[in-house]
């Protein structure tokens, strides 16, 4: 305890600490965390409604995508799709006569990490979107309304109440994934950390910094949540 006190220095953000390097690590995190998360949801929403929707042949399509990447661990998937789809994508480039691109690294943890999100969001949004009762579906329908217009004035508004709980979860989710980038070598939080443990030796402490700035991530992040889910609920009756 007290080789922990005695290092609190390297913490510091003057010559010699490592306090704007860890900050650093971390805004790459959330930076990764959004973009994927985004391109989760999009993928996520799409998902859903072409499980939902889609043709016989979308359907089988989508659901051994979903069925893929939830069965794979997130660590494998990421080394698959960093290495080979970046790979592939040169590839591709060279066949049609272009040059291959060097793609950067947020942009590939970026596309691998939404990927991965885009599965579990398009469970998560189809349950949503089949808990929305049939009656305020067909009843907009019977108005007139476009399926376009079904869907963003009755579905979505409908369905968000009860996905948000699982939305959260997921972005929680990819804030924590973003660590198992590091083994590709992308310098964010967790990769930052060990950059920092080796030279100085303090592992103990700079994990357990790196811990306390996931928690506070986590915390806003609830609480975020919290009042996205309250205003998504206004006008309904307050769960017990």
């Amino acid at each position: 305890m007290s080789d922990l006190f005695a290092n609190l220095p390297l913490l510091s953000f003057s010559d010699g600490g490592w306090g704007w390097n860890l900050l650093r690590g971390l805004l790459s995190t959330l930076q990764i965390a959004l973009g994927a998360y985004a391109l989760g949801l999009c993928i996520g929403l799409f998902g859903a409604l072409g499980k939902i929707n889609g043709s016989s042949l979308t359907r089988w399509l989508l659901e051994i995508y979903t069925t893929l990447i939830r069965a794979v661990p997130e660590l494998v998937l990421i080394l698959l799709l960093y290495y080979a789809g970046t790979g592939l994508i040169n590839q591709v480039l060279d066949m049609m006569g272009y040059r291959p691109i060097d793609i950067s690294g947020l942009v590939a943890g970026i596309a691998v990490l939404g990927v991965v999100q885009g599965a579990y969001a398009t469970e998560v949004i189809r349950g949503a979107m089949l808990a929305v009762p049939l009656g305020q579906v067909e009843a907009a329908a019977a108005f007139g309304m476009s399926r376009w217009q079904v869907l963003r004035r009755i579905t979505l508004p409908a369905m968000l109440p009860l996905a948000l709980p699982g939305l959260s979860n997921l972005w929680l989710i990819v804030v924590k994934d973003t660590a198992l980038l590091s083994v590709v070598g992308f310098s964010e939080l967790a990769m930052v950390t060990l950059q920092a443990g080796g030279q100085s030796r303090a592992y103990l402490m700079f994990f357990l910094a790196a811990g306390a700035l996931y928690l506070c991530v986590a915390l806003v992040s609830n609480q975020v949540f919290r009042l996205l889910e309250k205003r998504a609920r206004r006008g309904q009756p307050e769960l017990v």
